[in-house]
């Protein structure tokens, strides 16, 4: 190898000098310290960009630095399609605005902070940031941005059935109450149907670290005369998501007297049965059915369901209650949510399927409850005895067993798996956290 010593190398003409060409390595050996006086250029040095970006959009660059403006708009930057280990690039808030119109690294098929979703969104106002791209593994990782937050949390997608308390009845002696109305309905699982007829429901996005309330609605009281009680409300609640609340089933309705004025059954998640003539109640839009009408002073209405209009009363024939839905959100079919069967002279209304109490007939009869953790409508009966609530609601979350693991609960729910999904059952109120 040729060896050439010499103190200063100057080009023969102009100002350019080349060393080798296209091809070639030019090797520094270890130890050499290249002491720059000059200006360098293609060392991975960032370029500033003199031009303030004030569009919704920008393609970034490797190694440039970007002014965004967001005073009028929110900004997203699609970063390089392909990058090298250390390539970077900086973004500043220009304006002070992010806080108001914030700033979305879209960093298309490369990871960032070792994720590839959500995509990195900074919305605090001042934010400067630096990112330098280190691989395919972690990708993007910023060494400025000034909260070192990660900037792509990871969720779970968790599917849900959330089922109120179902409805109380009300009765007097030689009267014939109508069925109560079943819990609300609400369901996000596998394209299967919500109550009332509606369609499923988008599943929530739960992040670790947040702490998520469940509450389960207790069933309906019964109440002598008019004092019975809607079923509660189920949901759930936290602080990143939009809570999903069904609503409590609707009472019966119980005329004051043989022959009396029509009462209306009550309104809920589905609504309770007529009697004396009257109405049934309404449910609650893709939660519940109503209920069905009075046949008259001898037969109630049975209550609405999950999945049906509870019937209506025929002369001395109770309507049946309306049925509920079914869900295989634990695995197997389980039907929930059915009405309350109403009481009658001579022929009870059935409960529906999912929980509904059946009627009862004749006169100081015995009532029947909603089944339990199913959100069922009481049954309509003619007495005054302790029986007639509704039934308690329930709620079930399911998600991937990989994103359940580390979990913390509160309320002792039951936990079983179902293929690579985790099924957690709350057959009362509780919370539950993510890792």
């Amino acid at each position: 190898m040729s060896k050439i010593e010499v103190d200063q190398v100057d080009p023969q003409s102009g100002t350019t000098l080349t060393l080798g060409t296209s091809g070639d390595t030019v090797s520094i050996p270890s130890g050499v310290t290249l002491a720059n006086a000059g200006t360098a250029t293609g060392f991975a040095a960032i370029a500033w960009q003199s031009t303030i970006v004030t569009g919704a959009t920008l393609t970034a660059e490797a190694n440039k630095g970007y002014w965004i403006d967001t005073s009028s708009n929110a900004c997203t930057v699609t970063l390089p399609t392909s990058s090298s280990v250390g390539d970077q690039l900086y973004f500043v808030d220009y304006a002070r605005n992010f806080g108001t119109n914030a700033l979305t690294l879209d960093p298309g098929s490369q990871n960032y902070q070792g994720n590839s979703s959500p995509n990195p969104v900074y919305d605090t106002d001042g934010q400067a940031i630096a990112i330098v791209y280190s691989g395919a593994t972690k990708g993007w990782i910023p060494t400025t941005d000034d909260d070192v937050s990660l900037e792509t949390p990871q969720f779970a997608t968790v599917s849900y059935v959330c089922i109120a308390g179902g409805g109380g009845v009300n009765s007097t002696s030689n009267n014939y109450a109508g069925g109560a109305g079943a819990g609300g309905y609400r369901s996000a699982f596998n394209s299967e149907s919500s109550g009332g007829g509606g369609s499923s429901e988008t599943a929530l996005q739960m992040f670790g670290g947040t702490t998520y309330t469940i509450t389960v609605g207790a069933g309906g009281a019964f109440g002598p005369g008019t004092g019975a009680t809607a079923g509660s409300d189920s949901s759930i609640a936290g602080s990143d998501i939009t809570n999903v609340v069904s609503a409590g089933g609707g009472t019966s309705a119980v005329s004051s007297n043989v022959g009396g004025t029509p009462l209306t059954g009550g309104s809920g998640g589905s609504g309770g049965g007529g009697t004396g003539g009257g109405s049934g109640g309404t449910g609650t839009s893709n939660q519940g059915f109503n209920g069905g009408s009075s046949g008259g002073v001898n037969s109630g209405g049975g209550g609405g369901g999950a999945g049906a209009i509870g019937s209506n009363g025929s002369g001395s024939t109770g309507g049946a209650g309306g049925n509920g839905v079914a869900s295989t959100i634990t695995g197997s079919s389980v039907t929930r949510g059915g009405g309350g069967g109403a009481s009658a002279s001579s022929s009870a209304g059935a409960g529906g399927t999912g929980g509904g109490g059946t009627g009862n007939v004749g006169a100081a009869s015995s009532g029947s409850n909603g089944t339990a953790n199913t959100g069922g409508g009481a049954a309509g009966f003619n007495g005054s005895n302790t029986n007639g609530n509704g039934g308690s609601g329930v709620v079930i979350l399911r998600l991937l067993t990989s994103k359940y693991s580390g979990a913390s609960t509160t309320g002792s729910p039951t936990v079983t798996t179902s293929g690579s999904d985790t099924i957690v059952t709350f057959n009362a109120s509780g919370s539950i956290t993510l890792a």
